[in-house]
C-alpha cells in the first residue's frame, strides 16, 4: 500500500474515533500501536517504550505542573480580585472601560499561568457579574472574556509553546519569547475594537456614572495600583533571571511558583484547602497532557518509520506544484477548520508528524533556526481561533458552564464573531511580517 494510503487510513481511523467520545490520548497511542504492528510486526509496540523514555529524560516538562499550579493558586486565592478592582477603577471612565480593564486582567493572569482555562474561570467568576451588573451588553461581555482568556496560550509562560516545543524540538524559551509581541499586538487589537464599538454605540459598554467616579479619591486609585504590581513582579521574578541567563527555565517556573505562593501567604489566603485544590488539579492536568504528548510521540514515530513526511512533502511540491506559502496557508486554514471540532492539543498531536517536518523544508526566506519558532507562534494563534469557533470551540463551552441563563448558547456563538475577524487578522500579519514574532528572540538571543 502507498505510503499515502496507510497516512490517510491511519487519519481517518483516529478521527472516526474520535466520534466515540473516548480520551483523545488513548485513541492516538491506539492508532499508533496498531499500524506499528500491522506495519512492523512483533516487537514494533517498543515504540511506545522509546517514546515514554524520550518524554521523561525532556527536562522542560517540569515547567507543566509548576505554571499549572501557580494559575490555580491565582484563581483559589482570589489574588486576581485586587487586579479588577484596579482596573475598574482607572478604565471605569472610558467607554467599554470594564471591558478594556478586563483584557488586561486578562494579560496579565496569562503572564502567571500559560492556561486559557485559569483566565476564563478568573474572568467568568470575577468580571462577568460585575459588566453584566454594570449595564455591558451581554454579546459584548461573553465575547470579552471568551478572547481575553485565549490569549493564556500565547503570552508566557504558554503552556501550548511548551507542548509545541516538546513535539517540534525547538527551544522554549525562544518559543516564548516569540509569543509576547503578538500577544501584545492581539490585546491591543480587542482593546482599540472595544473603545471604537462603545464610542459609537454606549449603550453597549456604558462609562461609570459621574457621582460614582467623584466618591473615588486619588488616594484609593494609587492605593490600589499596587495590585497592579503584584502579577509584575511574579513575571519579572521568572522571565528576568531566566533571559539573563542566571537560570534554567525549570528553575524560573520553581520561582515563579514559590513568589506566588508567598504573595498569597502575605495576604492570608493560602489555605490548606487551597494547596489541596491546586494540588489535585495539577496533578489531573499534567497526567493527562503527559499521556498525550506519549500517545504524539508514538504516532510520530510511526510517521518516520514510513517516510510519510517526504511523501506528503512530495505530493505537495512534486505533483501539485505548489510554492511554500500555499502549502504553509493550507496548513493553517486545516487548523481552522480541525479547530472547529477539536482541542488545541489534539490538533497538535494529530497534524504535527507531518506539518513541523514539512514546515521546516519550505523555502519561506527565514533562517533554518527560525522557521519552526515562528511556525509555533502561527500555530498557537491558531488554536486561539479554533477555541472560539463553532461548533465546538473550547472556550463556548466553558462560557456556557460559567455564564448565567440569560446569556444563551445564540448569545455565545455570536458574540465572538468580531474577536475571531480580530484574531485572523493578527495571524495574518505575523504571516505578512515574521519579525512580529522573530524580532525579540533574535535580538535576545544573538547568534
Amino acid at each position: 500500500m502507498p505510503q499515502e494510503m496507510i497516512a490517510l487510513l491511519m487519519f481517518s481511523t483516529m478521527l472516526l474515533m474520535m466520534i466515540t467520545g473516548q480520551r483523545v490520548f488513548g485513541i492516538i497511542g491506539f492508532v499508533a500501536v496498531v499500524a506499528s504492528l500491522a506495519l512492523w510486526g512483533t516487537g514494533a509496540q517498543t515504540m511506545g517504550f522509546s517514546a515514554s523514555m524520550k518524554l521523561m529524560k525532556w527536562y522542560p516538562m517540569l515547567t507543566l505542573p509548576m505554571f499549572v499550579f501557580m494559575g490555580y493558586v491565582m484563581s483559589e486565592t482570589r489574588l486576581a480580585e485586587d487586579l479588577y478592582r484596579m482596573f475598574h477603577v482607572w478604565f471605569g471612565p472610558v467607554p467599554g472601560g470594564l471591558a478594556i480593564g478586563t483584557i488586561l486582567l486578562m494579560v496579565l493572569i496569562s503572564a502567571m499561568n500559560g492556561l486559557s482555562v485559569a483566565g476564563m474561570a478568573i474572568g467568568s467568576t470575577i468580571a462577568l457579574p460585575e459588566l453584566l451588573r454594570r449595564g455591558y451588553d451581554k454579546k459584548m461581555v461573553s465575547g470579552v472574556i471568551q478572547a481575553g482568556s485565549s490569549l493564556g496560550i500565547l503570552i508566557p509562560p504558554s503552556v501550548v509553546l511548551v507542548l509545541y516545543a516538546m513535539i517540534a524540538r525547538a527551544p522554549v524559551s525562544q518559543l516564548w519569547l516569540a509569543g509576547i509581541v503578538p500577544g501584545l499586538l492581539m490585546a491591543g487589537l480587542f482593546i482599540v475594537y472595544i473603545w471604537l464599538r462603545c464610542t459609537l454605540q454606549p449603550q453597549l459598554g456604558p462609562a461609570l456614572p459621574p457621582d460614582e467616579r467623584a466618591m473615588i479619591t486619588w488616594g484609593e486609585r494609587f492605593r490600589l495600583l499596587s495590585a497592579g504590581i503584584l502579577p509584575l513582579l511574579i513575571f519579572a521574578a521568572m522571565m528576568i533571571p531566566f533571559i539573563m541567563g542566571k537560570t534554567s527555565l525549570v528553575e524560573s517556573s520553581v520561582v515563579g511558583v514559590v513568589v506566588t505562593v508567598i504573595a498569597a501567604v502575605i495576604k492570608g489566603r493560602f489555605t490548606r484547602q487551597v494547596f489541596e485544590i491546586a494540588t489535585r488539579s495539577t496533578l489531573a492536568i499534567s497526567c493527562m497532557f503527559m499521556w498525550i504528548i506519549l500517545a504524539a510521540l508514538s504516532f510520530g514515530a510511526v510517521f518516520d518509520g514510513l517516510g510519510a513526511v517526504k511523501a506528503i512533502e512530495g505530493l505537495f511540491v512534486d505533483q501539485l506544484h505548489m510554492g511554500p506559502w500555499t502549502i504553509l496557508i493550507l496548513m493553517q486554514l486545516s487548523f481552522l477548520v480541525m479547530g472547529m471540532f477539536l482541542d488545541d492539543t489534539a490538533m497538535l498531536v494529530i497534524v504535527a508528524p507531518l506539518y513541523v517536518p514539512l514546515v521546516a523544508t519550505l523555502d519561506l526566506g527565514l533562517p533554518q533556526d527560525q522557521v519552526l519558532i515562528w511556525y509555533g507562534v502561527l500555530y498557537t494563534i491558531t488554536c486561539q481561533i479554533a477555541y472560539l469557533t463553532p461548533p465546538f470551540g473550547y472556550n463556548l463551552f466553558l462560557m456556557r458552564a460559567f455564564a448565567p441563563p440569560e446569556i444563551t448558547m445564540g448569545d455565545i456563538y455570536s458574540s465572538v464573531t468580531p474577536f475571531v475577524l480580530l484574531m485572523v487578522a493578527a495571524l495574518v500579519l505575523v504571516m505578512v511580517f515574521p519579525q512580529t514574532a522573530l524580532w525579540l528572540p533574535q535580538y535576545l538571543y544573538p547568534k
